[in-house]
């Protein structure tokens, strides 16, 4: 199975300024999560504070799970943020609505700059 991984500065939009997270898209075809120890050595080889994961469960909805290269975590913001820039690129909607485990739902709205 091929990954797509990015790498996004999340509040600028200068190269190598802002705070870096790794976004991985898993496939559309995937129902499951990733093995969390496979998701973990995914966190741990991008070697960033933060790498999201995003499974996509319908138009503009998809589950998010952030790890560090440690552990999973609750919350992250910027990569939240990172996430919804990828996704923006490959589907051009209005806003984005992601399901957590621990915090509930979060929603991104495309503004004007974005």
């Amino acid at each position: 199975m091929k990954l797509d991984i990015f790498q996004v500065d999340a509040f600028t939009d200068t190269l190598f300024a802002g705070n870096a997270a790794a976004v991985v898209p898993l496939p559309a075809i995937m129902t499951d999560w990733l093995p969390d120890a496979l998701m973990l050595q995914i966190a741990q080889e991008n070697n960033l504070s933060e790498t999201a994961f995003v499974k996509r469960l319908g138009d503009g909805h998809y589950q998010i799970r952030w790890f560090l290269p440690l552990c999973e975590i609750d919350f992250c913001g910027h990569a939240t943020l990172a996430a919804a820039y990828v996704l923006l690129q490959r589907e051009p909607v209005a806003s984005l609505r992601f399901s957590t485990l621990k915090v509930g739902d979060l929603s991104v709205v495309q503004g004007q700059d974005g």
